[in-house]
C-alpha cells in the first residue's frame, strides 16, 4: 500500500515525461506517414490503473471516514435530512481531512517525494519511505484490540516492534477502529438532542396535542440550541482534537 501512496502523489508532479522516456514500452503505434511512433509504457498504465484505488485510500488511511460518520449523525441528530446537502458534507470532510493530514503528507514529500525527485533515493525505497508516515498515522488510531483481532484472525506472526506490523493487518483494524470512534462521538453528539425531543414529547402529550409531530415542534429548539453553543467549531474542534491536532 505503501507503493501506491507514493505513485499517487508523483502523479502530482511532473514525471510523467521521464517515466515516458525510460518505461519499458507496452502499446506502440506506429502511422503510416512519417513513420511517427507513439508508445504508452507499463509504469505510466501501471500508475492510471492506480487511480482507482485512490477513493478506496483516501476513505480507508486517512481520517475521512470519522469525520464524515460524524457529521452524518450530527444531521441525523438535528433531524434534518438533506441540509447540509450530501455535497457540502463531503466537501467539508474533504477539506477537514487535508487539514488533518496534512504534517503526514508533508513527512511523505520530505521523506519519498523530494529525494526520489532529485534523484536521491530509488522507486523502491522511495515507496517504502511514503509508507512509514501513513504507518504511524494509522497505528496512533487504532485500538490494540482491533490490532490482536486480526492478527489472530490472520495468523500472523507477533512482531517485536509496532513498525513492523503489515499493512494487511493495519488498514482493516485502523477501520474498525475509525468505526468505533465516530460512533462514539456521534452518540454524544445525539444525547442533548434526543434530550429536547423527550421535553417535547411529554408536553406535547401533556396538553392532549398526540396528533400534532413532536419533531416539528423540536426542529426549531434543536437548530437554536446547536446555533447558540457554536456547534459547528465544537464539532470540527473536537474531531481535529481526536486526531491529535
Amino acid at each position: 500500500m505503501s507503493r501506491i501512496w507514493v505513485a499517487l502523489l508523483l502523479l502530482l508532479v511532473p514525471t510523467g515525461l521521464v517515466l515516458a522516456d525510460t518505461g519499458i514500452p507496452a502499446v506502440t503505434l506506429v502511422t503510416d506517414e512519417g513513420g511517427t511512433r507513439y508508445s504508452v509504457t507499463i509504469q505510466i498504465l501501471a500508475l492510471m490503473t492506480l487511480l482507482t484505488f485512490l477513493p478506496a485510500m483516501l476513505m480507508m488511511m486517512t481520517s475521512f471516514a470519522r469525520i464524515i460518520i460524524v457529521f452524518a449523525i450530527l444531521r441525523q441528530a438535528l433531524g434534518l435530512q438533506q441540509t447540509p446537502s450530501n455535497q457540502i458534507i463531503i466537501g467539508l470532510s474533504l477539506f477537514l481531512t487535508l487539514f488533518i493530514m496534512s504534517p503526514v503528507l508533508e513527512e511523505v514529500n520530505t521523506r519519498a517525494v523530494q529525494p526520489y525527485m532529485a534523484e536521491e533515493m530509488a522507486p523502491l525505497e522511495a515507496f517504502q519511505a511514503a509508507g512509514v508516515p501513513f504507518h504511524e498515522f494509522m497505528l496512533r488510531q487504532t485500538r490494540e484490540s482491533d490490532l490482536g483481532l486480526f492478527m489472530r484472525i490472520s495468523e500472523t506472526a507477533p512482531v517485536a516492534r509496532a513498525e513492523d506490523i503489515p499493512f494487511t493487518v493495519l488498514i482493516p483494524a485502523f477501520i474498525i477502529s475509525e468505526l468505533k470512534t465516530a460512533f462514539q462521538i456521534g452518540f454524544m453528539l445525539f444525547i442533548p438532542f434526543l434530550v429536547i425531543d423527550l421535553v417535547v414529547a411529554s408536553v406535547l402529550m401533556a396538553m392532549g396535542m398526540m396528533m400534532l409531530s413532536p419533531v416539528i415542534i423540536s426542529l426549531p429548539f434543536k437548530i437554536m440550541l446547536f446555533v447558540l453553543v457554536d456547534g459547528w467549531a465544537m464539532v470540527v474542534g473536537t474531531l481535529a482534537a481526536s486526531f491529535g491536532v
